[in-house]
């Protein structure tokens, strides 16, 4: 079934287009990535597709019988609600459901017309049978989970949400959407504010959905889970490519050399009849080249290669230091909470550092305690001789934002003359007028690369990156990409793209639960030693698991007593046998003719559901202490 039916969608918002006969289908259970270049107008297309923003010309068709859900960037909350209550409000429809069940449960047991009950049961009948499938019963459970896997604490639950820091909102806004289970999800960069455990969370939980997605993101581990179709939009118009983000770029090199091959034959082709016209037009090959020219009109000439250009990136030659260029010994900060204590690490000349972990782990302090713009709490930071150092802040406040480009990147303490920083701003794809608009006038891309820019012009031997990659597209990231590995100085990094994480880290420092890790490599060997763990720990004989799982319990109390997780899988099964049970007995003539019994029946069930609802926290405890 097709859910969405684009047809020649056109936007103009000057003189160009941004949408010039846009087309496509998105069918049920399709899963979707909607890659291009920042500007492309992906976020127009989907706000059209969402019914926010009217198109110029063609059209953007949802089906009759489907909802479509767009992930909001805006939050707007009551002022009274809770992270729980709010969550909550994207059941409604369920909740009404139930409500509405629940009155036909009690005018059933009142009833004594026969034709009004047959009328009733028919319509109950119809209730239950959609309450269960969409888990009318696990409503807490159902927001429990997301909320749970987008990193909202139990203390947060019922936290009011004006208390919230944005991010937080925003993450309350996709749980809601995944909660709501629209037929048809639009998201726009959904994977914003959350970290890697987070992250990978949505990922499974999209992967797994029923529902059809159609998202912009620029995580491309992201898209590789969860996305079995690509469309590229450039130009103004739309290529398909079947298959997830690594698929698309693989087809995308093929398609280009074919486009390549084709357009140049035809340009080469054009220029020779060009050039035979031009030189017999009043010649004695007049007629020939008459009948050239008009061939000339008729050509269908081919478009250009559809070749996206990444931004140029590079930084200069970095100068020479000692060989530890950062020493951090037994370093602590600590602020409601300890954020780390005893840290010890050092950072040779050209290594990479990347350092990774979960939201609100100290990873910005901890570049800051490096620069000693924070001041640690124990331990020391030293530099090696002749390091010179370079911060970009991932709120961009080494830039004025109400200067001119050209004038935010000059260096206070060297000359440099405008045409010198306009040649640096170009090799960071900053080029033409764009160099005397105000900062603040940039999109977040173009500030960011401005801001790279600025780095480049410091020649600073050690790059301290604080989220290098946010509101960069996919092809400015892998210019950074390989920017940063050609860089022959020192670099120490905060990024949540795993991508750009393992194209450019050699060494990891990775925020463990009351410790740091070091880890020779990338984010894959990260992994890899992830699931070695993992698996060493499933591989523990009974004793030293049932110490590793005290160790968990100590941390995390249990609501439960002990049971093992296949008994409870047993009792669960045997709790929705009693309620189908339950169902049936309802659905019977019979029954539903004793108003007396319907009512026993009710309380029965509910008890059931009650018990259910029990049984399935109890097993999710019991796996959580399992792992």
């Amino acid at each position: 079934m097709i859910l969405l039916t684009v047809q020649n969608l056109r936007k103009h918002f000057g003189p160009e287009p941004v949408l010039d006969g846009v087309e496509f289908d998105v069918r049920r259970g399709d899963k979707v990535s909607l890659v291009g270049p920042n500007g492309a107008g992906k976020t127009t297309l989907m706000h059209i597709v969402a019914g926010l923003l009217d198109a110029d010309a063609g059209s953007a068709t949802l089906h009759p019988s489907a909802r479509g859900g767009l992930l909001e960037q805006q939050p707007e909350f009551p002022a009274n609600s809770t992270v729980w209550s709010e969550a909550q409000t994207a059941l409604a429809p369920i909740t009404k459901m139930a409500a509405e069940a629940e009155r036909l449960a009690a005018e059933l047991a009142d009833c004594h017309d026969d034709a009004d009950r047959l009328r009733l049961g028919d319509r109950y009948d119809q209730l239950q049978h959609r309450l269960e499938e969409c888990g009318g019963y696990r409503v807490d459970h159902k927001i429990e989970r997301v909320l749970s896997g987008l990193r909202f604490t139990d203390e947060q639950l019922r936290q009011p949400v004006v208390q919230l820091s944005g991010g937080q909102q925003n993450r309350l806004l996709l749980a809601k959407l995944l909660l709501a289970e629209p037929d048809l999800m639009l998201l726009d960069e959904p994977s914003n504010h959350l970290d890697i455990e987070a992250t990978q969370w949505l990922e499974s939980f999209l992967a797994e959905s029923r529902q059809a997605i159609l998202v912009v993101s620029h995580d491309r581990y992201f898209l590789d889970k969860v996305t079995t179709r690509t469309l590229e939009l450039f130009r103004g118009t739309i290529e398909s490519y079947a298959g997830n983000y690594s698929a698309y770029r693989r087809q995308k090199v093929e398609r280009l050399e074919v486009q390549r091959r084709t357009f140049e034959r035809q340009q080469t082709e054009i220029a020779k009849m060009e050039d035979f016209v031009r030189r017999h037009h009043h010649g004695q090959k007049h007629a020939q080249a008459e009948d050239r020219r008009k061939k000339l009109e008729r050509i269908e000439r081919v478009a250009a290669p559809r070749e996206i250009a990444a931004p140029p990136m590079r930084f200069p030659a970095a100068d020479r230091c000692g060989d530890v260029a950062i020493r951090v010994e037994r370093l602590a900060k600590a602020y409601d909470q300890p954020l780390f204590a005893n840290l010890t690490f050092d950072v040779l000349r050209g290594e990479k550092w990347g350092v990774l972990g979960p939201n609100g782990s100290g990873k910005t302090t901890l570049l800051r305690c490096l620069l000693g713009e924070v001041e640690q709490d124990d331990g020391a930071v030293s530099f090696a001789a002749g390091v010179n150092v370079a911060y970009f802040d991932q709120g961009l406040e080494c830039l004025a934002s109400d200067q001119a480009v050209v004038d935010a990147i000059r260096p206070q303490y060297k000359e440099f003359t405008e045409e010198a920083r306009r040649d640096l701003l170009a090799r960071f794809g900053v080029i033409g007028d764009m160099a005397f608009q105000k900062v603040n006038e940039l999109s977040g891309g173009e500030r960011n690369r401005v801001a790279l820019a600025m780095l480049a012009g410091l020649n600073a031997n050690l790059l301290v990156l604080d989220e290098p990659t946010n509101h960069l597209d996919l092809w400015a990231r892998g210019a950074l990409e390989k920017a940063i590995r050609e860089f022959d100085g020192t670099v120490v990094f905060v990024s949540h793209d795993r991508y750009f994480i393992n194209q450019v880290a050699d060494h990891l420092l990775v925020v463990e639960p009351d410790r740091f890790r070091v880890v020779d490599g990338g984010y894959d060997t990260y992994l890899h030693l992830a699931r070695q763990s993992a698996a060493a720990v499933l591989n523990e004989k009974p004793k030293p698991a049932k110490a590793t799982r005290r160790r968990q319990s100590d941390r995390k109390k249990r609501k439960f007593p002990y049971r093992k997780i296949e008994d409870l899988e047993t009792d669960v099964a045997h709790a929705e046998q009693a309620i189908a049970a339950l169902h049936e007995k309802l659905s019977s003539p019979d029954v539903l003719r004793d108003g007396e019994l319907v009512k026993a029946i009710q309380k029965d069930l509910q008890l059931q559901q009650s018990h259910l609802s029990q049984l399935v926290q109890h097993w999710e405890e019991a796996m959580e202490f399992e792992q």
